[in-house]
């Protein structure tokens, strides 16, 4: 198995109902990928760190290989999720390894 990991910043202009709202669209978005992309196993966004956080989102995701991963990457559907969150984050920070 192999984990994907992603933590994201929001645009920091943004206000706390702008980041709320961005949060919901982003989980939603993501979250609908589940059962629909070969090779994935699971998929997580979660929304409400605690406030010692320094990230605003994290993206927990589980795919069979590395290239279920590679697939997922490329997927339109994945795309258009990720297009989304690309307008509203400022940061991006990936970790993937094997479980």
């Amino acid at each position: 198995m192999v984990k994907h990991i992603i933590l994201w910043k929001l645009k920091s202009e943004y206000t706390d109902e702008q980041k709320a709202e961005a949060k919901a669209e982003c989980k939603r978005r993501l979250e609908s990928l589940n059962g629909r992309i070969e090779g994935m196993i699971s998929l997580s966004v979660i929304i409400d760190g605690c406030k010692s956080s320094n990230a605003d989102m994290m993206l927990d995701s589980t795919f069979e290989t590395e290239e279920a991963l590679a697939g997922y990457q490329v997927n339109p559907l994945h795309q258009e999720a990720a297009g989304y969150v690309r307008s509203v984050v400022e940061n991006r920070l990936c970790l993937d390894f094997h479980a």
